[in-house]
């Protein structure tokens, strides 16, 4: 696979977030530019500027994990980082990406299997909802439902959470710290298209996200990635208000690729109360389960 591009744009962005001071160099005379230079890059991992310019080029096929680990050490990826660096360098060499399942089209449905649904169905304290890479929402509980209305409400959004963070302005009310999330969510997104290059579904989410958003635009070309799977995150919905919750996501051992998130107020806070008045109203409000395809 002919990714490039993707390679290079990544390299050289953690490239120019490094200083010299960071890496231990001294600063010298005035940059021209920000961050190391490729051959201080290149001595601090021990190779030759030849061999880091053509890795930086794009040209990842082949290249051992000793060689990536070195060019992550200096340039300081995070595991998310590492991660995507890694995955970038398999879909080059076409070795463990062809060895993945190919992600279904939307033409094909997924349906919740009747134990995962009597798994979120359990968790009546908190919002609870299973999504795949490309954050669409594919199967949630009732308080789940309550708790996202505005994501259903709009039929625009198609169940997907990078479409509603984007394209409906009711998610810059829904999410206070509306900067912070849209930052995730393209984060979320980058690191997926690492991971599952051929996802023609994500590909497409995001072209149309970069036609029509300029704020995914410019986030999408920081080439930002992350890993997320715990937190704390506020709210603002239009039923019960100011709300904090902390979230867990979950791996799904028995569908790979998909995550189950809970959310769960702080045991006595005035979160933990809104999620029960909310509860209340979803018992006499309830949503149909959304139908919506992996």
């Amino acid at each position: 696979m002919d990714n490039r591009d993707e390679v290079r744009d990544f390299l050289t962005s953690r490239r120019a977030r490094i200083s010299p001071e960071q890496a231990g160099l001294p600063e010298g005379p005035r940059r021209r530019v920000p961050g190391l230079r490729r051959s201080e890059v290149a001595a601090l991992a021990d190779m030759s500027v030849e061999y880091y310019a053509k890795l930086e080029r794009g040209s990842l096929a082949g290249v051992s994990p000793a060689v990536l680990e070195s060019v992550a050490r200096v340039l300081r990826l995070d595991d998310a980082e590492r991660a995507h660096l890694l995955n970038l360098a398999q879909a080059a060499d076409g070795t463990d990406v062809l060895a993945r399942p190919r992600r279904r089209r939307t033409g094909d449905r997924w349906k919740v299997h009747r134990s995962l649904q009597w798994t979120l169905d359990a968790v009546t304290a908190g919002p609870a909802f299973v999504r795949n890479g490309r954050l669409d929402v594919l199967a949630t509980n009732q308080l789940g439902r309550a708790f996202h209305r505005d994501l259903y409400a709009g039929p625009g959004n198609q169940a997907n959470l990078a479409r509603f963070q984007f394209l409906d302005p009711a998610s810059r009310r829904f999410y206070p710290d509306w900067d912070m999330f849209a930052g995730v969510t393209v984060a979320v997104l980058r690191t997926e298209a690492g991971r599952n290059p051929y996802d023609r579904d994500l590909h497409d989410l995001i072209g149309e996200l970069a036609t029509r958003s300029e704020e995914f635009r410019t986030r999408w070309g920081a080439h930002d990635v992350r890993h997320h799977g715990t937190g704390t995150k506020h709210f603002h919905h239009d039923i019960v208000g100011e709300v904090t919750l902390a979230f867990e996501g979950l791996e799904l051992a028995a569908e790979p690729g998909l995550t189950m998130t809970v959310y769960a107020a702080e045991p006595g806070s005035a979160s933990e109360e809104a999620l029960r008045l909310l509860a209340s109203w979803a018992a006499t409000h309830e949503s149909p389960a959304p139908d919506v395809r992996a």
